[in-house]
């Protein structure tokens, strides 16, 4: 099982973004969780669709981000949430979803999306990252108190590359979450394969 959630971003990408999205599928990563924050509920929806149906082709895990009611109209199985979203999400459709993710910045962040019901965690960002230019990183024992203080899954994110990795899983993480390392390398196969050979 691979230790790397593969999160989205069109505008980072080289090429066509379904081929792309094509080769990190079929190289085999523990997710692809779709992003794209720019786009309409609608845009999202139909693009959405389209992944869902790639990553089912290849056995691949499709996490849908903060549509909730889109999620659920596609019969999505996951679903990721910044945690003031979660929060606001009526239990009955929180429900719907047998992964469910949260976005946390702290401890407290971390005990409030458990609480709620979700089955994994994001902790971050963990290591310095061109996405949070200006903000300091939280570090490896923000990252390790928060693995501490809940019992799911939590996915560190935020600067995570082959070499920081095994220092993410010692810290207790289930993996790490890449968004520029997979969205804009030459090739998907050889950056999963890097990952997959420092775990």
């Amino acid at each position: 099982m691979s230790k790397v959630l593969c999160v989205t971003s069109r505008s980072l990408c080289r090429e066509d973004f379904f081929v792309r999205l094509e080769k990190i599928a079929r190289a085999g990563c523990a997710g692809i969780l779709l992003r794209e924050k720019d786009l309409s509920p609608r845009q999202y929806g139909e693009l959405a669709e389209r992944v869902l149906s790639l990553c089912r082709a290849h056995q691949v895990p499709c996490i849908l981000h903060s549509h909730a009611e889109i999620a659920a109209e596609l019969g999505a199985p996951a679903l990721h949430l910044p945690l003031p979203l979660l929060e606001a999400l009526p239990a009955p459709l929180r429900g719907k979803f047998s992964s469910l993710g949260a976005s946390c910045h702290s401890v407290e962040d971390a005990l409030r999306a458990q609480a709620l019901g979700c089955t994994y965690l994001t902790a971050g960002h963990i290591f310095a990252t061109d996405c949070k230019k200006g903000l300091a990183p939280r570090g490896l024992e923000f990252l390790r108190e928060v693995c501490q203080a809940v019992e799911i899954p939590v996915w560190a994110i935020g600067g995570i590359r082959p070499e920081n990795l095994p220092q993410v899983l010692a810290a207790g993480a289930a993996g790490g979450c890449v968004m520029s390392g997979l969205m804009a390398c030459p090739d998907p196969a050889a950056a999963l394969a890097a990952f997959a050979a420092a775990e």
